[in-house]
This record gives structure tokens, C-alpha cells and sequence, in this order.
């Protein structure tokens, strides 16, 4: 299990930009996939982005296809989501995950390991 916790959430108008981070404890950080769900009022929580260990590879669901970029810093033990052209619809609570495999991330996240999520707020 990985302890996650997320900040950089906030609102913003329309057309503007927010940087989540995701700190992770523990000293396999670099073993795990990393990514990010979110959640909507009245909705599931779904897929947003995912990054391999080392950083090499990443997924995105479709709707935040260049808008939002992952990336990870192994030595700071922190993953990020860079989130531009954000649109009220992008408004939810944004979970941080972590999984040792990307197929069971991208599918269902972690068994165990999810932060407490972060709010975004994008008004029109």
C-alpha cells in the first residue's frame, strides 16, 4: 500500500490552467503506476491519466487528450497533472492512485491505494 496525497486543486475560470501533485510515501515509488481519476457530481469516478513507472509511458482518457499531461519525479516521489483548457465540465474531485500494474490502474485504479482526492472547481 502506498499513502498518496494530493493538493493544487482551486477553481479557476474557463480556458485557465491548474498543476495537481500527488506525494506518495514509501521507497518503491518508481515500482508503481502511477495515475489520476476523477469524479463529478452524480457520476462515477473514471480514468483521467496514467504514467508507467519510470515515467516512460502515459494514457490519457480521451476527453483530456491534449489538455492535460502526466509526469512523475521519482525523486521527489510526486506525480503530477498538468491540466490546461480546463472547462466546467473538468469540474470534480481528482483522485491520485497508484498500482504496480498500468492495466489494473487504467481499469479500476488500486485496490488500496488512493489519496483523499482534490476539488477543481472550473466556472464559466
Amino acid at each position: 500500500q502506498v499513502q498518496l496525497v494530493e493538493s493544487g486543486g482551486g477553481l479557476v475560470q474557463a480556458g485557465g490552467s491548474l498543476r495537481l501533485s500527488c506525494a506518495a510515501s514509501g521507497r518503491t515509488f518508481s515500482s508503481y503506476a502511477m495515475g489520476w481519476f476523477r469524479q463529478a457530481p452524480g457520476k462515477e469516478r473514471g480514468f483521467v491519466a496514467g504514467i508507467s513507472g519510470r515515467g516512460g509511458t502515459t494514457y490519457y482518457a480521451d476527453f483530456v487528450k491534449g489538455r492535460f499531461t502526466i509526469s512523475r519525479d521519482n525523486a521527489k516521489n510526486t506525480v503530477y497533472l498538468q491540466m490546461n483548457s480546463l472547462q466546467p465540465e473538468d469540474t470534480a474531485v481528482y483522485y491520485c492512485t497508484a498500482d504496480p500494474s498500468m492495466s489494473t490502474l487504467r481499469a479500476v485504479g488500486s485496490l488500496d491505494s488512493w489519496g483523499k482526492g482534490t476539488l477543481v472547481t472550473v466556472s464559466s
